[in-house]
């Protein structure tokens, strides 16, 4: 296995693909370059991400920068073909951009194949860091792990991808995933932060006991985190929250200011903290949010906060890390 140094933040880019709204291409240039200003030199993308706007746009950038500075990922499983669009309808799975592609769901060697190199031509790349196994649970778990799984074991051998993974939502199936073949990593949605820790019980333990990174994303759980105080109005999993959760992110919100510790940043750190994890992914749709959530991750977080979480009940005692 070969994985490359991800840095202790990475960055996620849906949002460069015009997730839920427009973005021009001034402001998703000046965003990726927020975060390179950073010191992220981990981005990760797919064709999903406004049916290959985000790789295209990503591409753009990462031409400037040496090849050797950087590390990144995109997502096979999808492949996009052209779509008649007389009419200039818009993608129809959140991305605001005009429909003139379908995504076709393709597990087979041929289609991880040309998954791979559709992507390197938007990128404009002669090769991928990463390449993760995109959702395979959304179509057909059981044809994921027995065709799109060997095959990209095939291309990591023949060197044409660096290491591999799987990305999803779901911690069973990424466990699943994971106990089938011989993975480098997997990108982990929603499933271990700080509100909510599905994949402690056996994910994770899975993971470390066979050497398998995990680039967290999702810290935020759709933005009910990433603000200091927990509006009435809050989303989670993309829908409004119930207000049982919302109680209990106010909980942790209160819990951290007595620390003088912002919510965001407290989530961000906590996503961090587990020893499988490699990196923590986040997205921006303007260079402030990447900007911001750099210096959150460089705050410091006094370890007493977790030990007051426990206490609480707001967090089981073997999620503290040290």
């Amino acid at each position: 296995m070969s994985v490359p140094e991800l840095g202790r933040l990475g960055f996620g880019a849906a949002g460069i693909g015009n997730l839920y709204r427009a973005m021009d291409d001034a402001v998703a240039t000046a965003t990726i370059a927020a975060a390179w200003d950073t010191g992220i030199r981990y981005f990760d993308t797919a064709p999903h991400y406004g049916l290959g706007l985000s790789e295209r746009r990503v591409g753009a950038f990462l031409a400037t920068k040496p090849r050797n500075e950087f590390v990144i990922s995109t997502k096979v499983g999808r492949i996009l073909e052209p779509a008649f669009n007389p009419s200039g309808a818009r993608d129809a799975e959140g991305f605001d951009v005009p429909a003139d592609a379908v995504r076709r769901w393709d597990p087979s060697e041929a289609g991880i194949r040309r998954s791979l190199e559709d992507s390197l031509t938007r990128l404009g790349l002669d090769r991928i860091d990463i390449a993760y196994l995109h959702d395979p649970d959304v179509y057909d778990l059981e044809a994921g792990i027995s065709q799109a799984l060997p095959a990209l074991e095939k291309l990591r051998a023949e060197g044409l991808v660096g290491a591999i993974g799987v990305g999803a939502n779901s911690a069973h199936a990424l466990r699943e995933c994971v106990q089938a073949a011989d993975l480098d990593l997997i990108m982990l949605a929603g499933r271990y932060t700080l509100l909510e820790q599905p994949a402690a019980a056996a994910l994770l333990p899975l993971c470390a006991e066979r050497g398998v990174g995990v680039a967290n994303c999702g810290a935020f759980n759709s933005g009910l985190l990433a603000r200091p105080v927990v509006p009435a109005d809050a989303h989670y999993n993309y829908e409004p929250a119930p207000a049982a959760i919302v109680a209990r992110a106010r909980a942790l919100a209160a819990c951290c200011e007595e620390f003088g510790v912002e919510l965001p940043t407290a989530a961000l750190h906590f996503a961090a903290n587990h020893p499988v994890v490699r990196t923590v992914v986040v997205g921006a749709s303007r260079p402030e949010q990447i900007t911001q959530s750099a210096q959150r991750m460089s705050t410091p977080v006094p370890a007493g906060l977790w030990n007051e979480m426990v206490d609480r009940g707001l967090l089981a005692g073997e999620l503290v890390h040290g």
